[in-house]
């Protein structure tokens, strides 16, 4: 009678296998904060300063450099001896930037900006018409608001619009030219009866108007509308930056405006603000230094 085979015996388990994995390699660490202080540097810098940079001595960092050069992540000047970020670094970030998808992780966010605001989250990006609805989730026991996906947003009368015709091309030297599309919306309110049951507030009627309104935009870093889209309701819209410093998308909270905080400093607005700052810097977007006086 054949005799069944016994199981083989489990290997062995090293101290070092059984170690938890989050206690990772503490010298990899270290390591990183030279690689980080370069990254957030306006250019190359000497051992002192990048070590200083970095929080460590000059001897402790130049060992740490030298394996950087090896693998080709850290580069030195030959002639002024200064440290900057080598190939291996640039490859290894444009891999991550290719990878990211910039709504998809806006998404995985609004769950976590919905339980701080309390309010109505939306995502909208640039799409062949204008600013476009892509993701819209529901406050429990919000307003109704008569808005759907594939919406595109009018570009003055709501917060969505007016973030994109503020930031859209602002990286350029462009940034202060009023773009035909808003142009021509103006043209069309302008047109508008006077005597509507209904009428629009807060809507700009000039050209003059309109920069002022996307300049105010600009400074304070998101548009709002209160009764400017639909009487009763308001918004704010805060742009979210790619690596290159375009807007990859805009990110909208909105509610009655008998719930929603409309002040700049509200928790709303800050909250959303604070949101898409934090979504630009994943994005690779490095924001300017403000400027001293």
């Amino acid at each position: 009678m054949p005799v069944a085979p016994r199981p083989a015996a489990a290997a062995p388990v090293s101290h070092e296998d059984a170690e938890p994995l989050r206690a990772g390699i503490q010298s990899v660490e270290v390591g990183f904060e030279l690689l980080d202080a370069l990254s957030q540097a306006p250019g190359a810098l000497m051992l002192r300063d990048l070590a200083a940079a970095a929080g460590m001595s000059a001897a402790k960092a130049h060992r740490y450099l030298v394996s950087f050069q090896r693998m080709g992540l850290v580069v030195q000047d030959p002639v002024s001896t200064r440290y900057d970020l080598g190939p291996a670094a640039l490859r290894i970030g444009l891999a991550s930037l290719a990878r990211i998808d910039a709504v998809k992780l806006a998404r995985e966010r609004v769950d976590a900006l919905l339980a701080e605001t309390g309010h109505t989250l939306a995502i909208a990006v640039w799409g062949n018409q204008g600013p476009t609805m892509v993701h819209w989730i529901e406050a429990p026991q919000s307003a109704a608001v008569t808005l759907r996906l594939g919406d595109v947003m009018p570009l003055l009368t709501s917060a969505t619009g007016r973030c994109f015709a503020a930031f859209m091309g602002h990286e350029g030297r462009d940034a202060q030219r009023i773009s035909p599309m808003v142009r021509d919306e103006l043209a069309r309110l302008k047109k508008l009866p006077r005597n509507n049951e209904l009428p629009l507030v807060d809507v700009p009627q000039s050209l003059q108007e309109v920069q002022a309104l996307l300049d105010d935009t600009r400074q304070r870093g998101l548009s709002r509308v209160v009764h400017s889209l639909l009487p009763g309701v308001a918004g704010f819209c805060a742009p979210v930056f790619d690596a290159q410093g375009r807007l990859a998308l805009g990110l909208v909270v909105l509610g009655s405006v008998a719930t929603l905080d409309t002040e700049w400093q509200g928790v709303p607005a800050t909250a959303l603000l604070r949101c898409a700052q934090q979504l630009s810097a994943d994005l690779g977007h490095r924001s300017p230094a403000p400027d001293k006086a």
